[in-house]
């Protein structure tokens, strides 16, 4: 059984920083999201953590090493970048950029 919650639509990018991230699309209905629903966009699912309600939506965009997991949502024009984390019930919106390294 497929326990994904998305999927990358690899015929669907942009190019932000020299890399290349994939608009995401919901397979099932979970959190507010709904099954079909288009995401934002994100370099790999290392960065989207398949479990759980994260999410990232609207033109919200996360890359490098960061990683969006628990039930936290980045969403607007955000970006999430480089080494940092945002889990737990954190909302990352409007313009906001989060960056940096995270240490465990």
């Amino acid at each position: 059984m497929n326990n994904s919650k998305y999927k990358i639509l690899k015929n669907n990018f942009i190019i932000v920083n020299n890399k290349k991230l994939y608009r995401i699309q919901a397979l099932k209905d979970f959190g507010g999201v709904k099954e079909d629903d288009n995401g934002g966009y994100i370099e790999s699912e290392k960065n989207l953590s398949q479990i759980g309600d994260a999410w990232v939506s609207s033109d919200a965009q996360v890359y490098g090493n960061a990683k969006v997991y628990g039930s936290a949502w980045v969403s607007g024009r955000a970006e999430v970048y480089s080494d940092a984390r945002v889990y737990g019930n954190a909302q990352v919106s409007g313009d906001a950029c989060v960056s940096g390294s995270f240490w465990q």
